[in-house]
């Protein structure tokens, strides 16, 4: 028998039909916002990168960077700490290892024993110097004509011995390192007689009078 086209259609297939497209609809509407969101590599397929996650990760990362760094300031400190008390213990006993780069080497070494073996008129200059004052504030017109004299005296005196100080180490320079680099060694030499023989550094490694 065929349907008889005067008979109505049922309310309940109508309102079943309806609710059908919905979900039809809704489901594609999910499905294309979701295929729209970045996927992480490593997460399951399908689903978008995790953002909590990534923060968290991104957090702790920072964190271990940051205790990175302290740590290696802090070695950095430590090993600095560590190079200059190796430097203050050469420096009062000698170690070439550990000298800084002006008192290092067989010439620097030379230059400081030649000096150190001998009386140099400069070292004295200081304590000359306390005694020149102290005479010329005494109100005393003698007194003050003396310590005027002692002043030229003195001045005189350091410029002649320095000057044969360097003329003599120049050549023993010369003669016990012909094909060594020489240059700054007299200069290095001349400051260093300028200082108290128990004030100098690195410390005197000669007695006086012992040749080098």
């Amino acid at each position: 028998m065929g349907s008889n086209p005067g008979h109505p259609v049922p309310l309940g297939f109508v309102f079943r039909s309806r609710a059908k497209e919905e979900k039809a609809a809704t489901a594609d509407k999910v499905s294309l916002t979701d295929s729209k969101q970045p996927r992480d590599p490593q997460a399951p397929k399908g689903r978008p990168t995790p953002k909590r996650s990534e923060a968290q990760s991104t957090r702790r990362s920072v964190a271990n960077t940051s205790m990175t760094r302290k740590d290696a300031a802090k070695r950095q400190r430590d090993e600095r700490r560590a190079a200059l008390e190796k430097q203050r213990q050469a420096l009062a006993g000698g170690d070439e290892r550990y000298l800084p780069a002006r008192d290092k080497g067989p010439v620097r070494k030379f230059a400081r024993d030649f000096i150190d073996s001998r009386f140099n008129v400069a070292e004295f200059f200081l304590p000359m110097a306390v005694v020149i004052l102290v005479l010329s504030m005494v109100r005393v017109a003698s007194l003050q004509n003396i310590a005027l004299l002692l002043w030229l005296v003195v001045i005189v005196l350091i410029v002649v011995d320095s000057f044969v100080t360097a003329f003599r180490l120049k050549k023993r320079l010369g003669e016990r390192f012909p094909d060594q680099s020489r240059k700054g060694a007299v200069a290095y030499a001349l400051m260093r007689s300028l200082q108290m023989r128990r004030l100098r550094l690195p410390k005197p490694q000669v007695k006086r009078g012992e040749r080098p």
